[in-house]
């Protein structure tokens, strides 16, 4: 087995640079030959991970969080064209794992390496949104304002800082005038939440959709009107169970394709990175089978 791994040494505030002689060592341990590229700038991975496809690896691996995974998916995508993806390797060294964790993969090194060195693939969904591609979760309004609340904390990390952004979120509370448009139905009015769910969780806690799966050929959305941020409050313990699906404010649905048009211009954040912070357009399609991943399930 030889793979390419495309490490991003700022994963779970720069903890992922202490773990690559860690990294390293595994894959050795393991049996796994690997080049490693440790990137320097966002979005480097993605053209990492096009030109590491194109070469023709036996697979291509993420070692980081939920954005790394997101743009090695990108690139990977990049790479198939039409087709399926060369194989995905991830080795959950972020902060939440959501992809990795709602898909299997060990978060221990030995383990997530004897994975890869097993070489057994399995065919999972992708999303588009826009012209960007994502494997776990894309949301607008509310949730994305917490990832950009979530980017200005500096002394803190991994889910403790996510519950702080969560509140300082919600001091900025505000409503987006959206237009909602799915495979058999729409809605419209003033939104505080929109969440597009190829898994079960995102932030690392929430499990905004319980019944997503991400090989079904759908996307799982959940939405909630304008409410009060007392109501907010009352739901938001809610969401690290899922019971939240059963509020009768909270909507939650299936689709093949999304549109939705904001006014004003919504945040988008696509598996924890933001794409635009006022965008008023969006559109959503599912990629069945598209991503190639080493898994150790049947």
């Amino acid at each position: 087995m030889h793979v390419h791994v495309i490490l991003n040494p700022y994963a779970n505030r720069w903890g992922a640079q202490r773990k690559i002689p860690l990294v390293e060592s595994a894959l050795a341990e393991g049996g796994v030959r690997a080049d490693v590229t440790v990137t320097k700038l966002p979005q480097e991975a993605v053209e990492a991970a096009r030109k590491a496809a194109q070469v023709g690896y036996d697979a291509i691996v993420a070692a980081g969080g939920d954005g790394t995974v997101s743009e090695v998916v990108n690139g990977l995508i990049q790479a198939a064209g039409d087709g399926p993806t060369r194989p995905l390797g991830v080795l959950p060294i972020g902060t939440g794992n959501d992809f990795s964790d709602m898909t299997g993969t060990p978060r221990a090194l030995a383990e997530a390496v004897a994975v890869i060195a097993g070489g057994r693939t399995r065919q999972v969904d992708a999303a588009r949104v826009n012209d960007r591609f994502f494997d776990n979760n894309c949301a607008l309004a509310m949730e994305p304002m917490v990832t950009l609340e979530n980017v200005k904390i500096k002394r803190l990390s991994g889910n403790t800082r996510y519950l702080v952004a969560l509140v300082r979120a919600l001091l900025k509370l505000k409503a987006w005038n959206m237009r909602v448009r799915w495979d058999d139905g729409e809605i419209e009015g003033p939104t505080l939440l929109l969440s597009v769910c190829n898994s079960p969780r995102t932030g690392g806690v929430f499990l905004m959709a319980p019944p997503a799966q991400v090989d079904d050929g759908l996307l799982d959305f959940v939405y909630a009107p304008e409410m009060s941020r007392a109501r907010v409050l009352a739901i938001l313990p809610r969401l690290f169970s899922g019971s939240h699906l059963r509020h009768p404010l909270v909507r939650h649905g299936r689709t093949r394709r999304l549109v939705v048009e904001s006014e004003p211009g919504t945040p988008i954040h696509a598996d924890g990175e933001i794409l635009c912070e006022a965008c008023e357009r969006v559109e959503y399609e599912i990629l069945p089978q598209k991503i190639t991943l080493l898994t150790s399930r049947a």
